[in-house]
């Protein structure tokens, strides 16, 4: 008797998404049909987190399936140690064909971290990568450009415009349908292999700012109905506040620019939407059933788009620590909403299973397999997310607890009482024995008092 076929596993990833910018996730506005019909076949979390919002911690220690602090990736120019057991990894060592296409933000000089190909236009390795990371070993090598403008022109130059991350997604998705052909069909020399387990990843650098897009008729359409954060309260917090229309050096932006800058997001994220559409239409083309496959779509992090006057991400606030999240196999698990506290570090245990593949030890990971089987009882309820090594945010049911060490005091929202998170409650008493659970977590995981 024959062992069942493994599934073939698409991951559809886009960079800096909110997890409300979406038509599944209830934007009226946002147009995501190809999301969207995915969405409604799928397992829908509805309460996702990031474990670091930034782009590099965040994804590595999602590859890793461990928290930032534990994977050794906990700030902006981090990565993995060199051969580093990531999910990708783990599936090639079990006879998966694992393909990334586009955006992996290594910067280290392992670039593919076990994918056994590679697709796009984003490696470099980072001079301290290269030569150690003592500083006297590598100062005089030359450095990458800065990559972005400042905050504030970032919004003041959003519009119409061709950045190079368009350019950059409509490679990845070119060299994804390649890859795919000669998979599945491979017409020139007849050695597809279609037998051999798939792990595709479709990473997209869209709609990452610059809130720029070169789809006139698309900005034009969201210029006119894009929901704005306006008179929004300013936390006094140190590292939560934030500047009205934002910015930093204490630059505001007006009311226009606001407008275009997410006119233009809300662009880049149909724009996305399209790309994705491509991808799953070259599927079909190549004799492909999506009922067959296990599709993820996820993001690194959100983005903030001037609630409570901030833009981009680094906060624990939900426009920047939360991130959209589904996964569907009809053939396994029929659809439904998820509102537990999940982490992006649960997807490397949870693919494991689904694909057959043993789950490593020492991992932060979580198999989602008992939530999108309908069984949440016995849930460890809980979203951990840290950022630059000295910051921590810990979600258990609807509380979020947030550490700041010396940077500033602790906070805790209550999102079921106040899901704007505008009301600090870590001094209500009716909180006391949550925070008391809190804190002992938090010295578990390293960021404690000394």
């Amino acid at each position: 008797m024959t062992a069942p076929r493994r599934p073939n596993v698409l991951f559809l990833m886009t960079d800096e998404h909110r997890f409300d910018v979406a038509g599944f996730a209830g934007d009226p506005v946002v147009r995501t049909p190809v999301l969207d019909e995915l969405a409604r076949g799928a397992v829908v979390f509805g309460n996702a987190y990031t474990p670091a919002p930034i782009c590099v911690p965040g994804r590595q220690a999602m590859m890793a399936g461990q928290f930032p602090r534990h994977c050794g990736v906990e700030r902006f120019g981090d990565d993995l140690a060199p051969g580093h057991l990531t999910f990708a990894r783990q599936l090639a060592l079990h006879g998966y064909r694992t393909v990334a296409a586009g955006k992996l933000h290594h910067v280290g000089v392992d670039q593919a971290q076990g994918w056994t190909h590679l697709i796009g236009m984003e490696s470099g390795v980072a001079p301290h990568h290269l030569a150690g990371r003592d500083e006297d070993s590598y100062r005089g090598l030359p450095t990458p450009a800065a990559h972005k403008w400042s905050q504030a022109t970032e919004v003041q130059r959003a519009g119409i415009g061709r950045s190079p991350y368009v350019a950059r997604d409509e490679y990845t998705v070119a060299g994804a349908l390649q890859y795919v052909h000669e998979h599945f069909v491979d017409s020139y020399y007849d050695r597809a292999i279609p037998e051999v387990p798939l792990l595709l990843k479709v990473s997209l650098h869209q709609p990452h700012y610059p809130y720029l897009t070169p789809h006139r008729e698309l900005f034009e359409h969201y210029l006119i109905r894009v929901p704005l954060y306006e008179d929004q309260e300013l936390s006094s917090h140190p590292v939560l506040g934030g500047r009205r229309h934002v910015v930093r050096a204490g630059i505001e932006v007006t009311r226009r620019e606001q407008q275009r800058a997410v006119a233009a997001y809300y662009a880049m994220i149909e724009a996305a939407d399209g790309l994705f559409g491509q991808v799953l239409d070259g599927l079909r083309l190549a004799g492909q059933d999506l009922d067959d496959w296990i599709v993820v779509f996820t993001s690194d992090h959100g983005e903030m788009l001037g609630e409570h006057g901030v833009w981009e991400k680094q906060r624990f606030y939900e426009g920047s620590a939360r991130v959209p999240l589904f996964v569907r196999w009809p053939r396994r698990f029929a659809p439904s909403a998820v509102t537990r506290n999940v982490s992006l570090c649960d997807l490397y245990a949870t693919l494991c299973e689904l694909t057959g593949v043993p789950v490593p030890k020492g991992l932060d990971s979580r198999s989602l397999t008992p939530l999108l089987s309908g069984d949440p009882s016995g849930w460890d309820d809980e979203a951990v997310s840290q950022f630059d090594g000295t910051r921590l945010m810990i979600k258990r049911g609807a509380l979020k607890y947030q550490w700041y060490g010396d940077e500033g005091p602790e906070v805790l929202f209550d999102l079921e009482a106040d899901p704007g998170e505008r009301y600090d409650v870590v001094a209500d008493p009716r909180h006391a024995p949550a925070l008391a659970g809190f804190r002992l977590r938090r010295d578990e995981l390293g960021f404690g008092p000394g």
